[in-house]
């Protein structure tokens, strides 16, 4: 028997007053897939990823992730999906180690834990500084530790290698990077290197599904015509 998919979205709607942010929107994710979704500003990818992280609700359709129903089942997902998001949801006059020692005990994971990503993330010589005196590309880094810290199967990534340069996106790819061998959902206006990790292409226009096929079947022109 197949395993059940971590995502299923049937007819979702989402709206911000008057204004539709997504509109019937269906899309499956089987475990250990990654969905790429595509779309100019204000298409509504930020507001699925804030859907699919329990921090939003629909105002209409099904939303299940990791087999449980949303908003009903909420409690029994959260700790189990990483969100790296544009805020990066860090305190900004505490250090790096800091921020991530408390999300550490907040998920009840053990202080060599984020020992052991500063390291991995080469964050080990500014680790103590506030994170507000931090360049954006540190930064990053940061928030990819804390999105990983409690070894979620499901990452909910909003333009992960935003401010990072070539070393600094190596150095996360195996943290976050299809490697990971997570669950992902990851928001991209790269079409060439958003197909090239993708299983599943996305493309959002006004709040619809304007492209849903499997990522070898879509290409770079089709992506492209997003933002037109």
């Amino acid at each position: 028997m197949d395993a059940a998919p971590a995502i299923e979205l049937r007819g979702v709607s989402r709206r911000y007053g008057e204004r539709w942010a997504l509109r019937d929107l269906s899309v499956t994710v089987p475990s250990g897939q990654t969905l790429v979704v595509f779309g100019p500003n204000g298409a509504g990818k930020s507001t699925l990823l804030r859907l699919l992280a329990s921090l939003l609700r629909p105002h209409g359709g099904e939303v299940t992730v990791l087999g449980e129903s949303l908003p009903r089942r909420e409690w029994a997902v959260r700790g189990r999906i990483g969100l790296l998001a544009h805020d990066a949801l860090l305190y900004r006059d505490l250090s790096a180690r800091e921020n991530l020692r408390f999300h550490a005990r907040l998920h009840k994971q053990p202080a060599a834990r984020v020992e052991e990503l500063l390291e991995r993330t080469r964050l080990t010589g500014r680790a103590d500084d506030p994170v507000r005196t931090l360049s954006k590309g540190l930064l990053q880094r940061v928030a990819v530790c804390r999105t990983i810290l409690h070894d979620p199967p499901l990452l909910l990534l909003d333009e992960p290698r935003a401010n990072l340069d070539p070393a600094a996106t190596a150095l996360i790819e195996p943290l976050i990077g299809r490697e990971s061998g997570r669950t992902r959902v990851v928001t991209s206006h790269d079409p060439v290197g958003g197909l090239a990790e993708a299983d599943l292409a996305l493309g959002l226009r006004d709040g619809r599904a304007a492209l849903l096929a499997p990522a070898g079947e879509v290409d770079v022109v089709a992506v492209e015509a997003l933002y037109r």
